[in-house]
């Protein structure tokens, strides 16, 4: 193999393992809103 050719197999392979080393940027997650607790405020009110 010549040098060039060497070269142009050695750049598509970093290419390549460059391309599927790529990891998903993961989702945001909201954050579950905060409820007030309820107030006994007697039986039948």
């Amino acid at each position: 193999m010549s040098a060039t050719t060497k070269v142009v197999l050695a750049l598509c392979v970093a290419a390549f393992v460059s391309a599927c080393n790529r990891q998903p940027e993961p989702a945001p997650v909201a954050p579950a809103p905060i409820a007030a607790e309820p107030t006994f405020t007697g039986k039948y009110r």
